[in-house]
């Protein structure tokens, strides 16, 4: 472990949260606050203090359907912090530096106070943002960004591509970062679905032009903002529900690209039009350790400038405190309730 430029002295064990076994989050038993030893990093791996971390619906996903058979398993994929060691072969960044990421869902999780992280996958993290600021944003930017110009092939210019987009749960982490970016990057008219007064001004605030509720029919609502017809849709939740009404106000070659989850889906209601249907999880390259990997450390770096320039905005919006057992159940209620409202972090341990 390469330890010579770093400030910060590194013990051999460290505080983390975990779980042993699949549990409700009101279950004391859920999530532990356990001990366990400091990561050695591999050779493409910063070991990072960790400084923030945000909340995801992974966290809670991979809690109720993974049994770790009593081993203590570590969640948490948003991370902010310091790096304080490099693995042998690092390129790209040095013992001092501050970063922000998602990592990879096949390794342990960022909620523990070091954390080792594959390079490729990390950034410098805004300069304008701490670290709790910048741990909001990493999973929903890979995402978001992705999904818009890798799955939908959007391109980063103004004026490039023009039309409607609407983007599911716009209030959301994904959502909110998928209107952030479409305002941004693109000439799209952003559409967000929200239910609620809050989350509708917050999709509002995070660049959606129209807002419409998505507890009623969406079709003569979509039909009053885009009357003719819509060209992408950014499916964050309820695409099972909603692909009838998707093949309704989709325009003929239409895309949607979604990142829920759904037992099955009836995509020949989509043939009439050819309308395209794109799959996204930013996980898919860490976990396939595809060769383009470092392809999210310059998404992330892209992001930070946006960040640093004006033109984005964290998405954090509810700290509750350290990173602790007792404040991750907390968490992972409000993620499971789906009421929360952009991201919820964590700070410090």
């Amino acid at each position: 472990m390469s330890q010579a430029k770093s400030p910060i002295q590194i013990p051999k064990t460290m505080p983390a949260v975990a779980y042993r076994t699949p549990l409700p989050a009101d279950d004391p038993e859920s999530l532990l606050d356990v001990e366990l030893d400091v990561p050695e990093p591999g050779p493409r791996d910063l070991l990072v203090k960790v400084e923030a971390i945000a909340l995801n619906p992974a966290d809670y996903k991979v809690r109720q359907n993974t049994d770790p058979g009593g081993e203590a398993k570590v969640l948490g994929w948003d991370a902010a912090g310091t790096v304080v060691a490099v693995g042998g072969e690092v390129e790209l960044f040095s013992p001092g530096d501050e970063v922000y990421y998602a990592g990879a869902l096949d390794r342990p999780g960022a909620n523990s106070a070091f954390h080792a992280v594959d390079e490729r996958l990390v950034a410098h993290k805004p300069a304008t943002l701490t670290f709790t600021e910048a741990a909001a944003l990493p999973l929903t930017s890979l995402t978001a960004w992705e999904g818009l110009f890798e799955r939908l092939n959007l391109r980063e210019r103004p004026m490039e591509r023009t039309g409607s987009l609407l983007v599911t749960a716009a209030a959301g982490g994904v959502g909110a970062m998928v209107a952030q970016l479409a305002r941004a990057l693109t000439s799209l008219t952003v559409i967000g679905t929200a239910s609620r007064p809050e989350t509708a001004d917050f999709a509002r605030r995070m660049g959606a032009r129209h807002v419409v509720d998505h507890h009623q029919p969406l079709p003569p609502q979509l039909a009053e903002v885009a009357p003719d017809g819509l060209e992408y849709v950014f499916g964050t939740a309820g695409t099972d529900r909603n692909l009838d009404a998707y093949a309704e106000v989709l325009k003929p070659f239409g895309h949607i690209v979604a990142i829920d989850d759904f037992e099955s889906l009836p995509v020949g209601v989509l043939k009439p039009k050819s309308i395209s249907f794109h799959w996204e999880l930013m996980f898919t390259r860490s976990m396939f350790r595809t060769s383009d990997q470092a392809a999210q450390h310059h998404i992330l770096t892209q992001v930070a400038r946006l960040v640093d320039a004006g033109h984005l905005v964290s998405t954090a919006t509810q700290d509750l405190g350290p990173v602790n057992a007792a404040n991750l159940r907390r968490a992972h209620r409000l993620q499971e309730s789906g009421k929360a409202v952009g991201k919820t972090t964590l700070t410090g341990f």
